[in-house]
């Protein structure tokens, strides 16, 4: 049975989550991640990416993401067109790996950017990487180089930070600078530890 030990991690769009994921990982956590086995499924499966979009979207055998993310975040229907193909195939690779991790009967994390949004995993606890939907918007448009306006509909593509951070187990602060962030995770490690050592 897939899951058993798995704590989903999640968050916002820009709210360091990744950088979660490394500082966990550094920290002796196990984390499957969702996003890379996206990049690697998508990347996979360029010639349908070809086929279904159109040349354009598609530098050699390589998905141009960037190129194709503004597409799905303007055009709902490719949106759903791409998500109804890419999901099943990356939630049976999250799957497979999940049923390994189960195997060490120890927690490990799934980094799962639409946890709450899609509710396609059964995994009862989370962590959520918060950061206040101010800074989420200002960290997100310094890294992305968007203006405002398509910021926020990137942002709002996602359920609210502060709803996401009412529904998790846990949450991990990420509103102040690194060597926070370092402390909050060294925290949640050792709450982990404490709970299943």
């Amino acid at each position: 049975m897939a899951f058993e030990y798995a704590i989903a991690l999640t968050g916002g769009i820009a709210t360091g989550k990744s950088t979660v994921a490394s500082l966990l990982s550094l920290n002796g956590m196990r984390v499957i991640d969702a996003d890379t086995i996206s990049h690697e499924i998508l990347d996979a499966s360029f010639t349908w990416v070809k086929e279904e979009f159109g040349d354009e979207f598609v530098n050699g055998s390589k998905v141009d993401r960037t190129k194709l993310g503004t597409l799905v975040f303007s055009d709902s229907t490719a949106k759903k067109k791409l998500e109804d193909f890419l999901h099943p195939m990356i939630r049976d690779e999250i799957e497979a790996r999940s049923i390994k991790q189960d195997t060490f009967k120890f927690p490990y994390l799934i980094d799962i950017p639409l946890f709450f949004e899609n509710g396609a995993y059964d995994i009862e606890e989370s962590v959520v990487v918060y950061t206040p939907a101010d800074i989420q918007l200002e960290r997100f448009m310094n890294r992305n180089g968007y203006n405002e306006e398509e910021s926020i509909n990137r942002i709002n593509s996602q359920m609210p930070i502060d709803e996401k951070k009412s529904k998790a187990t846990w949450v991990i602060d990420n509103s102040k600078n690194l060597k926070h962030l370092q402390l909050e995770v060294e925290e949640f490690v050792e709450k982990i530890k404490a709970k299943y050592l």
